[in-house]
């Protein structure tokens, strides 16, 4: 009796058709010098969460539906007279994805959840930060389909960080694009695959 192990349809993708495609165009020797996504970070500052608790509850919830791993808040620092923030009160929550999960949201995300964005032209190729990771900002929490518009109380954005091995912007800019990840100059000379 034969077991197979579940493998996420973007991990075989990469194995498939990134490395080799990343090989030929960087002239890598073997595969291990391919770059990979390593982990998938998701933030959300929560507005007003000092004064109503309730909000990082509702935040952490929302989080842990959309990435399907539970969620954790994230505290303040220090004290901000002017904020009325006092330092370990709750101001955010975060998760971070590795393995199955990073894979498993990031296809939903390229093919479900980018698409639901209101007039949508790609993503800005603008925001990689010189180490191979990429950063980007989701306005609406609401382009995820786990998210039920008509129970949310307010809608909130996040920041999404994707956090890959390679040693330059290019590496990185050209494993995001073979991934799937739909830049606007590929969405404008429509070249996305």
């Amino acid at each position: 009796m034969e077991t197979t192990v579940y493998s996420p349809r973007l991990h075989k993708k990469y194995k498939d058709e990134v490395v080799p495609a990343l090989m030929k165009k960087f002239g890598y020797k073997t595969v291990m010098q391919c770059p990979r996504l390593v982990k998938i970070c998701l933030n959300q500052g929560v507005k007003g969460s000092t004064s109503d608790k309730k909000l990082i509850d509702e935040a952490v919830n929302e989080m842990t539906t959309i990435s399907g791993q539970k969620a954790i808040a994230t505290m303040s620092k220090k004290d901000i007279s002017n904020f009325k923030l006092r330092k370990n009160m709750p101001i955010g929550c975060r998760v971070t994805l590795r393995n199955v999960k990073m894979f498993e949201f990031l296809d939903r995300f390229i093919s479900v959840s980018l698409p639901r964005v209101r007039d949508f032209k790609g993503i800005g190729e603008k925001s990689f930060d010189g180490r191979g990771n990429y950063t980007m900002g989701i306005n609406e929490q609401i382009i995820f389909p786990e998210i039920n518009i008509d129970k949310i109380a307010r809608i909130s954005g996040m920041d999404i960080t994707f956090v890959t091995t390679a040693r330059t912007n290019e590496e990185a800019y050209e494993l995001l694009k073979e991934m799937g990840m739909p830049f606007t100059n590929m969405v404008k000379t429509g070249a996305s695959k």
